[in-house]
């Protein structure tokens, strides 16, 4: 069982590790108030704004690209709602959310980053379908993600877990409406 653990426990002192670090790094504002819109933009109304956009501006294939967007977004949703209720990792303790500025955790588990699922398979799904929009969708899925740990709502290892499966939910449901 130790065997088991001991890659568990490596990732842990590593994202403790740089959580203290950034605990004592004071981030420059224009920084700090971009993390704080990335994380308020990952809260959900940036999809619907998006839906909204292609709904009128996306071309002939915005029905194929707006329903693989929301499976792949659902499907996320559903997905790290279970595995935060069965990993039930603690959030970290970060000084700067006694912040004013910034937002507060939607819940109490830390892994894996739920924003990060959502903007990643939204941003994936999407860009397939738009691949000239592909830079500036990962930009915000990126930053969304960046936000979460600058922030201290998440560790490290809950965002690069959360990207990698928002990633493949989002090029699943593009698979699914191609």
């Amino acid at each position: 069982m130790a065997f088991a653990t001991a890659p568990f426990d490596w990732i842990s002192q590593r994202d403790h590790r740089v959580m203290g670090r950034l605990d004592r790094w004071r981030a420059p504002r224009a920084l700090r108030l971009w993390m704080i819109y990335a994380t308020r933009i990952g809260d959900g109304w940036l999809w619907y704004a998006l839906a909204l956009f292609l709904t009128f501006f996306g071309g002939q294939q915005h029905w194929r690209a707006l329903v693989a967007c929301t499976i792949a977004i659902i499907s996320g949703v559903a997905l790290f709602s279970v595995l935060k209720r069965i990993c039930r990792r603690p959030r970290p303790r970060f000084a700067e959310l006694r912040s004013t500025d910034a937002p507060a955790p939607p819940d109490q588990f830390s892994f894996p980053s739920g924003h990060t699922i959502t903007a990643f398979a939204g941003a994936v799904s999407l860009m397939h379908f738009y691949p000239e929009a592909a830079p500036i969708l990962l930009l915000v899925a990126a930053s969304i993600a960046a936000s979460r740990v600058l922030l201290g709502m998440h560790y490290p290892s809950d965002v690069i877990v959360g990207a990698a499966i928002g990633t493949g939910l989002g090029y699943w449901a593009y698979l699914l409406m191609v």
